[in-house]
């Protein structure tokens, strides 16, 4: 039972990079799959999170307008599309899944994680 982030890289400020997340090896019954992010000394960040419940995507102020989350039903797979990147958005990033959570507030509690990918934005 696990999640499989990949695609992370160096990037140069205002480039682009999509992250995967497999689901392929991921057995159990979600409602609600997320990428978060955490950079050194910081928080971890929820960056999107779409929800099964409502089939609603809810984007972070931080990078609504550059990122794009997508599924592949077909390929069980997730992706992170990101554009115009920059410094800040240097982390550790990760894909999660709410598993046990309340189906009546979806994308509140992540019970799988992967084992995050590292995206550095720098020239």
């Amino acid at each position: 039972v696990h999640l499989e982030e990949s695609g992370g890289a160096l990037v140069q400020p205002g480039g682009s990079l999509t992250l995967s997340c497999s689901t392929s090896n991921f057995t159990l019954d979600y409602f609600a799959i997320g990428w978060f992010r955490q950079a050194p000394g910081k928080e971890r960040e929820r960056i999107v999170c779409f929800s099964f419940v409502d089939d609603t995507t809810d984007y972070a102020d931080s990078v609504k307008g550059r990122f794009s989350m997508a599924r592949d039903n077909v390929q069980r797979r997730v992706s992170l599309q990101m554009n115009s990147l920059g410094p800040d958005d240097t982390a550790v990033y990760y894909c999660a899944t709410d598993v046990y959570g309340s189906r009546n507030f979806p994308c509140t509690q992540f019970d799988y994680w992967g084992q995050g990918t590292q995206v550095t934005v720098s020239s």
